[in-house]
């Protein structure tokens, strides 16, 4: 048993700083596979979850199949125990990652403190609504979600507690988190800020029937507009690898098919608007020679069209549908751009092995996936290169 803080600046939403133990399970122990299929199984009945896709995708993603097929994985004859106490500090753009950043090291075998978004996102209230229904007994005590603000002292009391710490944010969140020391044999999960590219191939693209163009636009749509390009994995460049007369005809069509998709599901509020265009200026003026047209059909779609690649086009960010867009007849082009930055790379009509193939000979710091377009959002065990039940689990060694 440890008592965690309990200050005035600090609310337990859901969990008590009273009776908490933090002794690790193995990794997908009954309990906890039992209570992510019974939380998935009330997401799933209720109605209001269809109204937010992440939440479908997080219920879906805790099914008991599911729990099952990813604890096939890890039957590997080795004795291993979750580290202890887990410290999750959540981003506040994406709603429902902090249930992810959960669920991963639950699984794992840790008990967890998890501080939550301080904005109020309906997604946030809605799963710990119907998590407070099932958390029981030892689980109830090995849990506690959080809120408190900006508070060194407070981040600084609970990270002298934690065996492990995840952080998932900007990279000025990270450094100012690190400023509080965990204990010696602590170790730090950093989820910072990554880019993410998309390539297709517009023969790939021109090969298609209607039907199939239109549902290739809304996986697109998926991967880019649901989190308005906030989240790291959504592509903000754009790369067609072939011809540039093939890929007139192929951009034509796709983003046209786009536009319908945009009409039927997107609103674009007024201050995103301004941002666009701001983004835009300012890529006219300091990009200059490099950008000679936008294209601007609709202020739900920016096109910027570049000549050339560049090293740091990865700060360039705007979000709400604002793409680059460059054309190619050679992957290898891309690699002297490609850094540390890069997550996810999206593609359609392209050997995923030629992409592989791409990342391995070019010894690049960067793309940690390679998933087809609609899967950008997909977030498995496996993320930003690390695998997540073994790095946050410890393996005791028996001979």
């Amino acid at each position: 048993m440890c008592m965690l803080p309990n200050s005035n600046g600090l609310r337990y939403v859901l969990g008590s700083p009273v009776g908490f133990f933090a002794q690790p399970l193995p990794p997908f122990a009954p309990p906890v596979c039992d209570l992510l299929a019974n939380l998935s199984a009330q997401l799933v009945a209720d109605h209001e979850t269809r109204t937010m896709p992440d939440v479908v995708a997080f219920a879906w993603w805790c099914r008991k199949a599911n729990m099952q097929r990813l604890a096939a994985g890890y039957e590997d004859g080795q004795l291993r125990l979750g580290r202890g106490l887990a410290l999750h500090i959540t981003p506040t753009n994406t709603p429902i990652n902090f249930a992810f950043s959960w669920a991963f090291s639950l699984l794992a075998g840790n008990a967890n403190i998890v501080r939550l978004p301080n904005r109020d996102f309906l997604q946030v209230e809605f799963v710990l609504r119907h998590l407070r229904l099932l958390l029981a007994n030892e689980l109830c005590t090995r849990n506690a979600f959080i809120r408190y603000g900006h508070d060194e002292e407070i981040t600084s009391a609970l990270s002298a507690l934690a065996d492990v710490r995840l952080i998932w944010g900007g990279d000025s969140t990270i450094q100012a988190v690190r400023k509080s020391a965990l204990p010696p044999r602590g170790l730090d999960l950093a989820f910072a800020d990554r880019y993410s590219l998309c390539v297709l191939s517009p023969d790939a693209v021109l090969a298609l029937d209607a039907a199939s163009v239109k549902q290739l636009a809304m996986h697109f749509f998926n991967d880019t507009y649901l989190m308005d390009q906030n989240a790291c994995s959504s592509p903000r460049l754009v790369i067609w690898l072939g011809s540039a007369s093939e890929t007139a005809d192929a951009q034509a069509r796709f983003w046209t098919v786009l536009q319908a998709e945009l009409d039927r599901r997107y609103q674009l509020t007024a201050s995103s608007a301004v941002d666009k265009f701001t983004q835009a200026c300012r890529d006219a003026i300091e990009l200059n020679g490099n950008v000679t047209a936008f294209q601007r059909a609709d202020p739900r779609l920016y096109r910027i069209p570049l000549n050339h690649l560049f090293t740091g086009i990865e700060e360039r960010r705007c979000g709400h549908g604002y793409f680059y867009e460059f054309t190619t007849s050679s992957l290898d082009q891309l690699a002297p751009i490609v850094n540390s930055k890069y997550q996810t790379l999206t593609y359609f009509g392209v050997v995923k092995e030629e992409l592989a193939a791409f990342v391995a000979n070019n010894r690049l710091s960067g793309i940690d996936r390679i998933v087809p377009i609609g899967k950008a959002l997909d977030i498995g065990l496996t993320w930003d290169g690390f695998d997540l039940i073994r790095t946050l689990s410890r393996v005791c060694e028996v001979t």
